[in-house]
């Protein structure tokens, strides 16, 4: 039997070493993660790199093979069972005839302490659509009610999968502000995205996966430093390239047409001995953005052999 913990006794995420397999893939290889109660969470990865199949697990529809799984210190099913969990997934199909205010209202029937109705269309910034049916929404407004829905057991632990795919930029911008308005509350929240700057701008942790592992953990600003570097970028105006993964601090070169961008991880050094060599024409260092972290964190050997025949 398993005995409940306090919200704040256990980690409210925990796998460890978890594994899942399809045949001759590992969607998940030994997953380690843990997210503490109150903390928000962003979870970033290639697709095929074992985010849905992490999600899964941890919302109890499915059971690693090896490893484990908990929420709050109990069985994922048992967290959900007993209304500690919320959940905004891609997948479903508007429920015909009911009003909005009437299906949040039956979700929140079905938690042991659910938020009120008029709370949870507040915070998800829907008050307005109360009386409409949900089969007569757009896109964006059916995402928002899946939000509310999510929210609607007032639920310890949210999971979003992709929540602003359908929205637009307006949207999404009052998305976020819920989001946040929610986990001021103290809930934990765990956000899976395509948009990088929506995970810069609203985790506290950035957490990235590429086949089925943790391969980075941090802030945005941890993860620019361990992954991206810096780009140095100049005009070759007729020289070659062969000696320019030798230089100091360069991590990777890649070319195109007559301009060379180095990615270094000391662009200081990498400069002066492009200054000695008389190779500075044209010359831009920047820091690295999130989107260069992400691509050095999951590149393949061959992405990398790639940039240096570019």
């Amino acid at each position: 039997m398993t005995t409940r913990t306090s919200d704040t006794a256990s980690p409210a995420v925990r796998f460890t070493g978890a594994v899942r397999t399809f045949g001759d893939v590992r969607a998940v290889d030994g997953l380690d993660l843990e997210i503490a109660p109150g903390e928000t969470v962003a979870l970033l990865g290639r697709n095929g790199a074992g985010k849905s199949t992490a999600i899964a697990l941890l919302l109890g529809l499915d059971e690693p093979q090896e490893g484990g799984v908990e929420l709050f210190g109990t069985a994922p099913g048992d967290a959900v069972r007993q209304g500690r969990v919320g959940a905004m997934l891609q997948e479903g199909r508007a429920v015909p005839w009911v009003t909005v205010a009437e299906l949040v209202g039956f979700v929140a029937g079905r938690y042991p302490a659910p938020m009120d109705v008029t709370e949870a269309l507040r915070l998800a910034g829907i008050e307005e659509l109360a009386g409409r049916r949900v089969d007569k929404l757009s896109g964006g407004q059916t995402q928002r009610v899946r939000f509310a829905v999510a929210l609607a057991g007032n639920p310890a632990l949210i999971v979003l999968d992709e929540p602003t795919a359908a929205l637009d930029v307006e949207a999404r911008h009052a998305f976020w502000a819920s989001m946040r308005a929610y986990a001021r509350r103290g809930h934990t929240v765990l956000f899976s995205t395509h948009y990088l700057e929506e995970a810069d701008a609203n985790a506290d942790r950035i957490v990235v996966i590429d086949h089925g592992r943790v391969v980075a953990d941090g802030s945005g600003d941890e993860l620019r430093r361990a992954g991206g570097g810096s780009s140095v970028s100049f005009d070759l105006a007729g020289r070659g390239t062969q000696d320019l993964a030798l230089l100091p601090g360069v991590l990777s070169v890649e070319v195109r047409g007559d301009r060379a961008r180095l990615r270094s991880a000391d662009p200081d050094a990498t400069v002066m001995a492009l200054a000695a060599l008389d190779a500075v024409r044209n010359l831009e260092v920047r820091a690295a953005s999130l989107d260069d972290a992400f691509m050095a964190l999951t590149a393949t050997p061959e992405d990398l052999d790639h940039l240096e025949r570019v």
